[in-house]
């Protein structure tokens, strides 16, 4: 073999060489390796340094796996891909059967992308329907003063669910990060009823609130006056009780005595009725024979009036 044949197996040897050596690829941490063999996907790689059979028969696509993109949706249709005029394809229905147009932006990533160039055709397009679908479903079991105010959070987050959990049953490899409701409004037509109607609820629950805290106020007060009033009565209602009580066993008590002793216990009672009837007298008689008990002093009951006028002393 002469200097020319080496050289020819020489070069040749290079160019093979060269041709494995094409073979050897690097992902990127932002990026996934996708491997087509003769134009069919056979795996996924993740970042690092990776080898696969050399051009034609093998080739890698590297798409960027790690960048947040936005979709948004306006009126559930993207502004330019909705070319109808009809409104109503723009509104939703609430739980309560009232209709609302909402606005919301979907952040998503590609979580697998064998999957997101693969498995599903357009994917972008797909995630616009699938948001659409997801969004309509969750607002028409919600009512619309919870999609318009205290739960739109909660809102955002079960579309976000449910977009998800259909994406993942079609394998569209893409991962939603977070579902924002920018505005929900009445449709133009009917808004400033609705703003009335809204207007007249705050007034209703103004007027509840303020009922409730007379109620709060009051109730209390009244509760108080009449367990006062109650124990008063109870109070009052057992001192009478022990009174009569009390009168009763006396009487019995003097009973039994008289029933023993008639005489001791009628003369008895006759001098305890007549020293308190003597109490009461104002004027004293005395006594100078020395007959009479208590140094000869006796009283006299008062049976004039003390307040009755004299009479008048006649004159010559």
């Amino acid at each position: 073999m002469g200097m020319r044949g080496k050289g020819l197996l020489l070069l040749g040897g290079l160019l093979a060489t060269g041709w494995i050596m094409a073979g050897i690829y690097k992902v990127q941490p932002d990026e996934q390796g996708v491997v087509l063999r003769l134009g069919r996907w056979v795996d996924t790689t993740q970042a690092g340094l990776h080898y696969h059979l050399p051009w034609p028969i093998e080739t890698v696509l590297l798409p960027k796996v790690t960048q947040i993109k936005q979709l948004k949706l306006a009126n559930l249709f993207d502004g330019a891909a909705t070319d109808s005029s009809d409104p109503r394809e723009k509104q939703m229905l609430t739980g309560d059967e009232n209709i609302v147009e909402a606005d919301c932006a979907v952040f998503w990533r590609i979580k697998d992308a064998g999957q997101f160039l693969f498995k599903v055709n357009n994917p972008e397009t797909s995630l616009r329907i699938a948001a659409e679908s997801a969004m309509r479903e969750v607002v028409s079991r919600t009512p619309i003063q919870a999609v318009m105010s205290n739960r739109r959070q909660q809102v955002a987050e079960e579309t976000r669910a449910l977009l998800q959990s259909r994406l993942d049953d079609a394998e569209s490899g893409i991962i939603v990060t977070q579902v924002q409701l920018q505005r929900v409004d009445p449709p133009a037509a009917v808004i400033d009823a609705f703003n009335d109607v809204q207007r007249a609820r705050a007034d209703q629950e103004r007027a509840r609130n303020e009922a409730q805290a007379y109620s709060n106020d009051i109730l209390p007060k009244a509760r108080g006056d009449a367990a006062r009033i109650l124990q008063e009565a109870q109070a009052y209602q057992s001192q009478v009780v022990n009174l009569a009580q009390g009168e009763a066993k006396r009487f019995d008590s003097v009973y039994q005595s008289y029933a023993q002793s008639k005489d001791v216990t009628a003369w008895r009672l006759y001098l305890d009725s007549m020293d308190e009837v003597l109490k009461k007298a104002s004027k004293v008689v005395v006594d100078s024979s020395g007959k009479a008990g208590n140094g000869g002093v006796l009283s006299l009951l008062q049976l004039q009036d003390k307040d009755k006028p004299k009479p008048a002393k006649e004159t010559r």
